[in-house]
């Protein structure tokens, strides 16, 4: 004993000085050596000891209030993450498993000081118990922490997740329905009352978006982009018929949706939009004549955007929008004609025809392509079957692109070359 230390009598405290004698004789010892059998054992005995172990330290540290007191900290987990350094949010989480287990949560810390189940299992059984109604029979819930706890010996913490969020449904069926129903109607008032979209400007001609809306919501919107893209694990169709994807499979998953995206909006029906004063909602272009027709300046949207004419150009073939062509001094010109988009009939007929993409060597199915007028609608194009293509979205918008050149195959296809 050091002189003026007084000796720790403790149990606890002599479990840890042992302990750390025997770690001291193995702290030198190369585990390199060992059998296999002798290597497979030591694992098993070692993680399950560690938990016992961490268990024990759960149990000193729900009881160490008056250490927090004596050294002015504002709790014990928040003492230890100063102590051991472990960091403020994991002292908080230990301090926090410490007290479920000491009060409310008696058969998962004897779990745990047995090594049958692990400290993430825990943590995992203790939440999914404090998500159960306040209200449930205590006799219920003792069930639900058993019925966890066998469980724990065949699944880890993330099945054991799920699980927890289904276990009235073992324990307690006739509860569980009525339960799983008020859980559900909370949580989709709760994502109601969170939906929000924001948008911020970046200032380099493109748009942050961020979103947040119910759950079902969110699907329902990632079925309909994937719908538009090529959701696959291969660059091959469903049916297995070789379509080769191309450069669409090949773009990176976000970019993918983030295109899908844009086509969506450009695609929604008139008949769809709020309506005002009778009329649906439609984006007004406002871009002179000269631009229009040489496709080199620019129009700007009623809500101030600016974009450039070849966009405007690429917009009209497929988007309710309304073109204001000014003339001279501003003069109006041409108040647009919503006659320029292709109908639904021709759309099929565009199908049948072409099967899919004209672009030259692309094969993506005319489900997912845009209507394209040859012959620009806005020069005095004509919305007829002679004068329309298929073009996927990729290739529309090479199509109004002014650093390429499209010209038509003698077999009806669409060759696109880069300006030099």
């Amino acid at each position: 004993m050091t002189a003026g230390v007084p000796e720790l009598t403790h149990p606890v405290n002599r479990c840890a000085a042992q302990l750390a004698a025997l770690l001291d004789e193995v702290a030198g010892v190369e585990p390199i050596y060992m059998t296999v059998d002798d290597k497979a054992a030591a694992l098993r005995a070692l993680a399950r000891d560690e938990e016992r172990l961490h268990e024990l330290t759960l149990r000193v540290l729900a009881a160490a209030d008056d250490v927090a007191l004596e050294a002015g900290a504002r709790s014990a987990g928040a003492w230890l993450a100063h102590e051991t350094r472990c960091g403020r949010e994991q002292g908080a989480a230990a301090q926090r498993l410490a007290e479920a287990l000491g009060s409310r949560c008696l058969l998962v810390g004897d779990a745990l000081a047995e090594g049958r189940v692990n400290r993430y299992q825990a943590a995992v059984i203790v939440n999914a118990l404090d998500a159960l109604p306040e209200d449930l029979e205590p006799e219920v819930r003792i069930k639900a922490e058993a019925h966890l706890v066998d469980e724990a010996a065949h699944f880890g913490p993330s099945e054991l997740r799920v699980l927890g969020r289904g276990v009235l449904e073992v324990v307690a069926p006739d509860v569980a329905t009525e339960e799983e129903r008020r859980r559900h109607e909370a949580e989709e008032r709760a994502a109601r009352k969170d939906t929000r979209l924001t948008m911020r400007v970046r200032g380099d001609g493109s748009t942050d978006i961020r979103i947040r809306v119910p759950e079902q919501v969110a699907a329902r919107l990632k079925v309909y982009l994937e719908s538009m893209t090529s959701p696959r694990r291969h660059d091959r169709d469903p049916e297995g018929a070789g379509i080769d994807l191309g450069d669409v499979a090949r773009l990176p998953y976000g970019r993918r949706l983030g295109e899908a995206f844009c086509a969506l909006l450009e695609r929604l029906p008139s008949k769809v939009l709020p309506q005002h004063g009778g009329t649906a909602t439609t984006v007004m272009v406002t871009i002179k004549l000269d631009d229009l027709l040489s496709g080199l300046g620019v129009a700007t949207l009623g809500s101030g955007e600016v974009i450039t004419a070849g966009e405007a150009r690429r917009l009209a073939c497929n988007a309710d929008l309304m073109p204001l062509v000014l003339g001279g001094p501003s003069e109006v010109l041409d108040l647009g004609r919503i006659a320029r988009l292709y109908s639904a009939s021709q759309r099929k007929a565009m199908a049948v025809r072409d099967g899919h993409c004209r672009a030259e060597g692309c094969t993506i199915p005319a489900a997912w392509c845009e209507a394209h007028h040859l012959h620009p609608w806005s020069l005095g194009g004509l919305t007829d079957l002679a004068d329309g293509v298929l073009l996927c979205s990729h290739h529309h918008h090479l199509a109004h692109d002014d650093r390429y050149d499209a010209s038509r195959l003698p077999n009806g296809d669409v060759r696109f070359a880069r300006r030099t």
